[in-house]
């Protein structure tokens, strides 16, 4: 089942845009589909629905069900601290890559690999929104990650 479908029940307003579609890793116009420009706070409204997608089919496993909890609420909050300014503007190719995200997310139907991706899109999605420099080790030369 595609991701939109999944979000569509939660009222979410989701859309998948393929590389081609966005111009490429290279391209700087707008995302088809997507408002231009794209605010870091929608992306991370996508992230989080992908999230708790994935979170809702975890606990599907009772015997899991603590570990997805855990899972799912430190994701949450590392997303939401990858986005410390959620009227910034962002490029299209970080909106294409969170969608793609998503969707793909989405695509999980196994219980036990959704719990894999709990700790994966939030990683994922932090890369890709900007952040996960905070613990980086500095650039050679530069003292900045």
């Amino acid at each position: 089942m595609p991701f939109a479908s999944r979000g569509a029940r939660r009222g979410a307003t989701l859309s998948f845009v393929s590389d081609e579609t966005a111009g490429g890793l290279g391209s700087a116009g707008a995302v088809p589909g997507s408002p231009d420009p794209v605010r870091a706070g929608d992306l991370l409204a996508t992230a989080l629905t992908a999230l708790e997608v994935l979170s809702d089919l975890g606990e599907t496993i009772e015997d899991e069900w603590t570990y997805v909890t855990k899972l799912a609420e430190m994701g949450r909050a590392r997303l939401i601290a990858s986005v410390p300014d959620a009227g910034a503007l962002v490029p299209a190719e970080t909106a294409a890559a969170i969608h793609a995200l998503a969707d793909e997310a989405g695509r999980i139907t196994d219980p036990h690999r959704a719990i894999d991706w709990l700790s994966t899109l939030p990683a994922i999605a932090e890369l890709a929104i900007g952040g996960g420099t905070a613990g980086a080790a500095p650039r050679p030369g530069t003292g900045r990650a």
